[in-house]
């Protein structure tokens, strides 16, 4: 049961520290959600802080009771996502609160994983603690959307990119696309990157722009490069090849068996490169997107090309879009468009976007937006 609104009032600044230690380890903690802990001694006074800085670390519960020592003996812990209870790469959480002699647990979000859902909050009532939920739980729940999404429908939170000219463009007639965005958008797309878990791309793009897709060093280990593709008629040499740079999955579908012995030669020549492979029963967004889950992503980056945006909305596996529009005039066919055909015949059947308020990157301007969950295909 949540506190009263007269009790709540006394968590919520700490709850807002402890969502701020949550966010320093923005995209470094997948599979894992975002966690920070700030514990209070019997007199309400901080003496710990903590945070889950990357999987496979201590979570933030364990770091924050370390640092106040006995000082959390009869005192508060507030954190943001309720305690584990079972024990993973690390020991249960709510063992280490015990231990510790907290008395009071302050929780923003139930974890609804399958193996805590409640089952944390649970073991520490059981034995005697107070246990406070609900402080700041939109809050929480916005700060971890990636995660929660992730474990309630097997899929990562997906983010589609792209630039565009003033006019709706992405390439020149031509096709020539470098750049239109100026250098503090490609500054911002590199962070961007840095907090997805994979980058995903098809096998046109590779081929007519031959693309990095790293963060260019924002993040070790750098996300994973994806390669969506239906014939593997991929270049021999390209960027995404070099597994010193990022690793590199190229997902496909079993050839014809009259195309059958093309597909394993290039199979193998993608294999000799120190290419990860990996077979679909179809090569569509919805089948990639439960392999990266499996795969631990919480969170993906779509930068394709128009045909693959396009299946990628249809199919659901997009959940916000990112658009960067520069002030240049481009001109030229429509086809040169960020979306491919999305079916629509009437106003009332398009996508609808809760946008943000734009925001300036130099000359070019941001639009980020989270698909309406009403519109939002299934």
């Amino acid at each position: 049961m949540a506190a009263p609104a007269s009790s709540e009032q006394r968590w919520i600044p700490w709850m807002r520290r402890a969502l701020q230690l949550a966010a320093l380890a923005e995209g470094r903690t997948s599979p894992n959600p975002l966690v920070g802990a700030v514990v209070l001694d019997a007199q309400g006074r901080l003496v710990g802080e903590g945070f889950h800085a990357r999987a496979g670390l201590p979570h933030a519960e364990p770091g924050a009771l370390a640092q106040a020592g006995s000082s959390a003996r009869g005192g508060t812990i507030v954190v943001t996502l309720e305690p584990c209870c079972h024990q993973g790469r690390t020991p249960p959480c709510t063992e280490a609160i015990l231990a510790a002699g907290i008395q009071r647990v302050v929780v923003a979000l139930t974890d609804p994983d399958p193996r805590v859902a409640g089952g944390g909050l649970q073991r520490l009532r059981d034995a005697g603690l107070e246990v406070i939920s609900g402080i700041l739980a939109a809050q929480a729940a916005d700060q971890n959307r990636t995660f929660v999404h992730r474990v309630r429908t097997g899929r990562p939170w997906g983010i589609l990119k792209w630039a565009m000219s003033l006019d709706g463009r992405t390439a020149l007639p031509n096709g020539a696309s470098q750049w239109i965005s100026g250098p503090r958008a490609r500054a911002w797309v590199h962070e961007l990157r840095a907090r997805c878990d994979a980058v995903i791309v098809g096998g046109g793009t590779v081929r007519a722009d031959d693309p990095m897709l790293t963060s260019r060093g924002r993040r070790s280990p750098e996300p994973l490069r994806v390669v969506l593709s239906r014939s593997l008629e991929l270049p021999e040499s390209a960027q995404l090849w070099q597994p010193s740079t990022a690793p590199t999955l190229v997902a496909h579908a079993t050839a014809e068996a009259v195309a059958l012995e093309s597909q394993l030669n290039r199979m193998a020549a993608l294999k000799a490169k120190g290419v990860e492979l990996q077979t679909l029963e179809r090569s569509e967004p919805e089948q990639l997107l439960p392999e990266l889950a499996r795969r631990g992503c919480n969170r993906v980056l779509w930068e394709c090309g128009p045909a693959l945006a396009a299946a990628a909305l249809q199919q659901g596996c997009v959940q916000e879009i990112a658009a960067v529009i520069a002030p240049k005039l481009l001109g030229g066919e429509l086809a040169r468009t960020p979306l491919g055909e999305l079916g629509f015949k009437a106003m009332d059947q398009v996508l609808r976007l809760n946008c943000e308020p734009g925001r300036s990157l130099g000359q070019d301007l941001l639009l980020q937006a989270q698909l309406s969950a009403s519109a939002a295909p299934n």
